[in-house]
């Protein structure tokens, strides 16, 4: 699969006419594999090893030109920076308030939740919407036990 997603993403940036760099396509491999919502440090000590001197400005350069492009999304951190994510496969996320940890929530009704939204907030405010993100904070499973907080059950 993650071959297919690197094609078929690599493919949508040539039909826009963007030029296809080897490190834009090792950034975008590493985003499409790895789900663990990265900082560009992150990143550049996931690539070291393929590309040892990267600077980190082309690193910045590549993720503005994939989230202009759709195929990566930022996802603000609680200390103030920018977190990173491949978006080929739309979803929302999960975050936990005390860790920060983010997690992928994939939902076949995701895309009808998204419209929803859109529309509802565009008959409420007027707003053009230009695009849409969705985040559902709390507290991780792993911080309710170290916080010894009871789970409040779902019904």
């Amino acid at each position: 699969m993650t071959s297919t997603a690197l094609k078929q993403s690599l493919a949508q940036l040539k039909k826009q006419g963007i030029r296809i760099t080897p490190q834009r396509e090792i950034i975008l491999d590493y985003l499409i594999t790895h789900h663990n919502h990265p900082s560009v440090d992150t990143i550049r000590d996931g690539i070291e090893t393929k590309l040892p001197n990267l600077s980190v400005a082309t690193i910045y350069n590549t993720l503005k030109l994939l989230v202009d492009n759709g195929l990566v999304i930022e996802l603000p951190n609680n200390d103030g920076g920018i977190r990173y994510d491949y978006f080929g496969m739309p979803h929302y996320h999960a975050i936990c308030e005390n860790c920060g940890k983010i997690i992928d929530i994939f939902d076949d009704e995701y895309p009808e939740l998204v419209k929803h939204v859109q529309s509802f907030t565009r008959n409420k405010t007027g707003y053009l919407i230009t695009g849409t993100q969705l985040e559902v904070t709390g507290i991780c499973p792993e911080c309710q036990q170290k916080l010894h907080i009871a789970k409040l059950s779902q019904k």
